[in-house]
């Protein structure tokens, strides 16, 4: 899940499948709109498996539901896009990256910022 939070990534250039997601052209095609949705769903049972997984081995407390972490990860990447986008500097998705992950539990936060300079 850190990996997936803090990997490298020009976060003022947004995120190519959500603006797939924004195009109302797109999202209006159910031929168009099906590798979007698919490239989504794949990333959020990925992310639930890597929560079931630490929830297994004790990294995290058992009260945590894997698919709504997952769906909240995915929201705060997102929306953390959009938020750079707007104040033009990648510090606002480096503020929710460490958000998410002061909130998903002690000594999770990152020693180094997620946006790319």
């Amino acid at each position: 899940m850190r990996g997936y939070l803090l990997r490298e990534r020009d976060v003022l250039r947004g995120c190519p499948v959500g603006r797939l997601a924004m195009d109302p052209e797109i999202v209006a095609d159910e031929t168009l709109r099906a590798p979007v949705e698919a490239t989504v769903g794949w990333l959020r049972e990925r992310l639930a498996g890597v929560v079931r997984e630490g929830v297994q081995r004790g990294e995290f407390g058992p009260e945590l539901d894997p698919e709504a972490v997952a769906a909240a990860l995915m929201a705060i990447v997102q929306g953390g896009y959009v938020l750079a986008r707007a104040a033009g500097s990648p510090a606002a998705f480096d503020t929710a990256v460490r958000g998410v992950l002061a909130l998903l539990g002690p000594g999770r936060e990152p020693a180094a910022p997620a946006g790319v300079r």
